[in-house]
């Protein structure tokens, strides 16, 4: 079965997006980016909520609207991902997306089962929060920012039980970043 994981860019206080929901703290330099590039060529599905399909909407379009060779890289990657959307509002998607037609761990569950290698990644923070509460994601990848927000959205949600994790990998983006990643301990 595929691993599902959970990444985000995520403040020194432990928010993902700030009191207004502003994330530009957390822009990616060139070497992040790049590391987000070769992370997405890892995922094999994506489970989004509106918000966060909406707003990666523009890499549907990105020949027209970015010059850099890494963004156009990273667009060509991105559209290749099979995306499942979670909307009450959406009545159709674009790209290589489709609206989820069962409940998240049906379809976390349909996605991780399918052939092939690579991961699932859950994006958006109250799609992630549903997930952590099924206990659905198996790894969690935080890109720590050398911003304090003292508000804002929380990269994880109150919890009923404390999350036993095991880090299997850490290191230093450019020189101002920390990438860490847990897994889940079962």
């Amino acid at each position: 079965m595929l691993p599902v994981i959970y990444s985000m860019s995520v403040s020194l206080d432990g928010f993902i997006a700030g009191p207004d929901g502003d994330i530009s703290w957390g822009a990616p330099d060139a070497e992040q980016f790049r590391l987000h590039i070769e992370q997405t060529r890892d995922i094999a599905a994506y489970v989004a909520g509106r918000g966060v399909y909406q707003d990666m909407l523009v890499w549907e379009t990105a020949e027209q609207t970015m010059p850099g060779e890494a963004e156009l890289e990273f667009a060509r990657i991105w559209r290749a991902i099979p995306k499942v959307v979670f909307s009450r509002t959406l009545h159709s998607v674009t790209g290589n997306a489709r609206l989820a037609t069962g409940d998240l761990a049906t379809e976390v569950d349909r996605l991780r089962r399918q052939p092939g290698e690579g991961v699932v990644s859950v994006g958006g923070a109250g799609l992630a929060a549903a997930a952590i509460a099924e206990d659905l994601i198996d790894e969690y990848r935080q890109f720590v920012c050398p911003s304090i927000l003292g508000n804002g959205t929380p990269y994880f949600p109150p919890l009923a039980q404390p999350l036993d994790l095991r880090l299997i990998e850490s290191r230093i983006v450019s020189s101002r970043v920390v990438y860490l990643r847990y897994q889940r301990v079962r």
